[in-house]
C-alpha cells in the first residue's frame, strides 16, 4: 500500500509538469445544495483531467532502459491523453491502443501529443487484449490507468493540493472509477487530516463498491454520461486503500449527473464532464447527508462532447420547467397563430420553435395541430404562460 510519503514525493516529482489548479469556495453551489462547497478545479489541466498527474509521476520514475523501450497504454479517454502528453514532454515513444469506435476528437487529441494511436477492438476489453500483445511483442512498459502505485500516488497530489489550499473540511467527496484518484486522495488526507471523512461516488450502472456495502443487486454496466468512472471492477491496489480509508460509497443516478453538469455550468460557470460532476451529483442525491457540512470536491474532468453538453442542458431545462413543449389542437383559421404568439409574448415567454401541421396530425379538416417550444424564466412563469394559452385553447404539456 502506498503511503503519505509517496504522495509527497510524487508532488515534488511532477511539480512544474502539471498545473497546480485553483481551489475555490463556491457560494453558488453552497446555496444550491445547502453544504459549504469547496471545489478543486482539476478540469483545468492541459488535457482537461487529473489523469495526467498519475501519468507524469509514472513516467518520471522509469529507468533509462524503460524509457528507451517506450510505453504503451490502453484508454478511450483522459488516460490516453495524459500518457501521450507526458511521454512527449519526456521524449519517450508512446503507443496508445483505443477501441475502434472511440470518438474521432479523442483520437485526434491523443495523436496530437505525438503518440502512435492504434485502433483495435470493439470495446476496452478488446483494446486491452491487443495492448497486452503489443506490449509483449515490442517490449514496452505498460502504464495502467489506476492499478499502479506510482499512478495512485500521482493522482493523490490532487487531494494533497486541495487540502493544502482549502480551509477546514468535514468530508472529501471523490468519484470512483478504477479507484486511482480516491485512493491517492485518501492517502493524502491520512497524512494531512486523518480525521477527514472520505466518501466515494459511483454511478448506478457501475456501482460495484456501493452495492457491496448495501447488499443490493450487482451493477448492470452499459452506457452512462459519466463514462470516465464507468469501470465494473476497482483495481486491486486501490481497493486495499479504499477498504482502509474510505468511510462510505454512494450510488448516484444518471439524472443527478446531468443535473450536476447543468448546475456547474449555470451556477458555477464551470464545464465538467459526467465523471467530473459526480461529486456534485452526490450532494444533489443525498442532501440530508451533506447539508450544513464543509465539503471538498475535485472537479476531476472537463472533457465533455459539445453535443452531449448541449443536450444535457436542454434536458435539464425541460425537466425543471424552463423549456416547455406545448401541444395544442387549434381551429384552422386566419389569425390564430398570431394570437398564440401574442399570448406567449405578452406573458414574457420566448418562442424557440413552432411546428404547424394541417394535413395529417389533426382529426378534423377544420383544425390543425400545433407544437410550440417556449422558453420560460422559471416554473411559475411557465405556468403563467400555460394559463394564458388555456383561456382560449386546449393545451397539453408534452
Amino acid at each position: 500500500m502506498i503511503g503519505f510519503d509517496d504522495v509527497l514525493a510524487a508532488a515534488r516529482r511532477i511539480e512544474g509538469r502539471v498545473l497546480r489548479t485553483p481551489v475555490l469556495f463556491s457560494d453558488s453551489l453552497s446555496r444550491a445544495t445547502g453544504a459549504a462547497v469547496t471545489l478543486k478545479l482539476d478540469h483545468l489541466q492541459a488535457i482537461g483531467s487529473f489523469k495526467e498527474r498519475g501519468a507524469a509521476n509514472k513516467l518520471a520514475l522509469l529507468s533509462a532502459d524503460e524509457r528507451g523501450r517506450g510505453v504503451i497504454a490502453v484508454s478511450a479517454g483522459n488516460h490516453a491523453q495524459g500518457v501521450a502528453r507526458h511521454a512527449s514532454l519526456a521524449g519517450i515513444d508512446a503507443t496508445i491502443v483505443m477501441p475502434r469506435f472511440t470518438p474521432a476528437a479523442k483520437v485526434t487529441r491523443t495523436a496530437a501529443w505525438g503518440a502512435r494511436v492504434v485502433l483495435h477492438g470493439d470495446d476496452l476489453a478488446g483494446a486491452a487484449a491487443h495492448a497486452d500483445a503489443l506490449c509483449a511483442a515490442e517490449g514496452r512498459v505498460f502504464v495502467h490507468p489506476y492499478d499502479d502505485p506510482a499512478v495512485m500516488a500521482g493522482q493523490g497530489t490532487c487531494g494533497l493540493e486541495l487540502l493544502q489550499d482549502c480551509g477546514p473540511l468535514d468530508a472529501l467527496v471523490v468519484p470512483i472509477g478504477g479507484g486511482g484518484l480516491i485512493s491517492g486522495c485518501a492517502i493524502a488526507a491520512s497524512g494531512l487530516r486523518p480525521d477527514l471523512e472520505i466518501i466515494g461516488v459511483q454511478v448506478e450502472s457501475h456501482n460495484s463498491l456501493a452495492v457491496l456495502e448495501n447488499d443490493e443487486v450487482m451493477p448492470v454496466g452499459g452506457s452512462t454520461i459519466a463514462e470516465g468512472i464507468a469501470v465494473m471492477r476497482v483495481g486491486r491496489q486501490p481497493l486495499e486503500v479504499i477498504r482502509k480509508h474510505v468511510r462510505q460509497v454512494l450510488s448516484i443516478p444518471e439524472r443527478a449527473v446531468e443535473d450536476a453538469i447543468t448546475l456547474l455550468a449555470e451556477s458555477a460557470k464551470l464545464v465538467a464532464e459526467g465523471a467530473g460532476a459526480a461529486g456534485v451529483a452526490a450532494l444533489l442525491t443525498y442532501p440530508e447527508l451533506f447539508r450544513g457540512r464543509r465539503i471538498g470536491i475535485p472537479v476531476c474532468g472537463g472533457n465533455i462532447d459539445s453535443r452531449i453538453l448541449a443536450n444535457t442542458l436542454l434536458r435539464s431545462l425541460l425537466r425543471d420547467g424552463r423549456l416547455l413543449r406545448l401541444l395544442m389542437e387549434i381551429p384552422d383559421r386566419p389569425g390564430v397563430l398570431a394570437d398564440i404568439a401574442s399570448r406567449i409574448g405578452g406573458t414574457g415567454g420566448n418562442i424557440i420553435e413552432v411546428v404547424h401541421q394541417r394535413l395529417f396530425a389533426s382529426p378534423s379538416v377544420q383544425a390543425a395541430a400545433l407544437e410550440v417550444m417556449v422558453e420560460a424564466r422559471d416554473p411559475p412563469h411557465a405556468e403563467q404562460i400555460i394559463a394564458s394559452l388555456s383561456e382560449s385553447y386546449t393545451v397539453r404539456r408534452a
